[in-house]
């Protein structure tokens, strides 16, 4: 039985780690070719021997407009074209509020979650027509969706990219190519350490703790895991989502829902409370 994304050939940015490879997995197992953008350089040559063949490795900064051109032009000569887009590298440039952002963390911020995919977007598109269209996949998050998931400046970075998907969608409609957005929950990566520039390990290792503890933060009584993206992303990179462009999924085991008393029994009843009301 064909794969979901047989024939298909995708570039992942931040591919060699976290939710970036989650969904190289995914992708492989469903037929897919793919070419891995990314930074960690060691890893990606493992995962041209773990996959050779069918996967590409390609070194890409994503703030670097050169290196964005290299890794999609990769997926043309590698494997002679483009037909999906998972813009999906991100760190957390700058951590705090308003009194602690800085004019520099803000931009770095910006120049990475916001003008990447961007520029993703706009050198993906012409190879995706030659292709007869495509689809285009966002890494935002639910910090672009409600305050206090996520420090100032990402927050609103992730905001920014949701509506750069619905704006991208509404234009690249008529060449036949999709874009939507991927709003992950808390998912167990390394970006937490790497937020409070610990050490790759140290990093690791509270992904581990994210992982094991997840479960307790949400309705869904599981962690959220990469590939539980990388799913998401699938969905939209095939075929059956192709009457879908222009959305953004929102992929968190339901933690934003609604506050923590609308779903565990055992957190107060607020609203009961201020009303004067006998808790159930």
């Amino acid at each position: 039985m064909a794969g979901r994304l047989e024939g298909k050939v995708a570039v992942i940015t931040g591919a060699c780690s976290g939710i970036g490879l989650g969904t190289v997995e995914v992708f492989l197992a469903e037929g897919a070719r793919v070419v891995a953008a990314d930074l960690q350089d060691e890893k990606g040559a493992m995962l041209e021997q773990r996959f050779a063949g069918r996967l590409a490795y390609a070194h890409c900064d994503v703030t670097r407009e050169a290196d964005i051109v290299a890794a999609l032009a990769r997926a043309r000569d590698a494997f002679g074209g483009l037909d999906v887009l998972f813009n999906n590298a991100g760190a957390v440039p700058l951590v705090g509020g308003v009194e602690a952002m800085t004019a520099a963390g803000w931009d770095a911020t910006f120049a990475l979650l916001v003008r990447a995919p961007a520029l993703g977007i706009h050198h993906a598109a012409p190879l995706m027509r030659e292709r007869g269209g495509g689809s285009i996949v966002n890494t935002a998050s639910v910090a672009g969706l409600q305050a206090g998931w996520g420090p100032l400046a990402y927050s609103v970075a992730k905001a920014a990219v949701i509506h750069l998907s619905r704006c991208a969608a509404a234009e690249l409609a008529a060449q036949n190519i999709r874009v939507n957005a991927i709003c992950p929950g808390l998912i167990a990566t390394s970006i937490f350490g790497n937020a409070l520039g610990a050490t790759r390990e140290v990093s690791d290792q509270i992904a581990a703790r994210v992982a094991e503890n997840g479960a307790k933060a949400q309705p869904v009584k599981k962690a959220g895991l990469p590939e539980d993206i990388g799913r998401a992303a699938l969905y939209l990179a095939c075929d059956e989502s192709a009457f879908v462009t222009g959305a953004h999924f929102v992929v968190d085991g339901g933690i934003t829902v609604g506050p923590r008393h609308s779903w565990d029994p055992a957190a107060p009843q607020i609203l009961a409370e201020l009303l004067g009301a006998p808790r159930s």
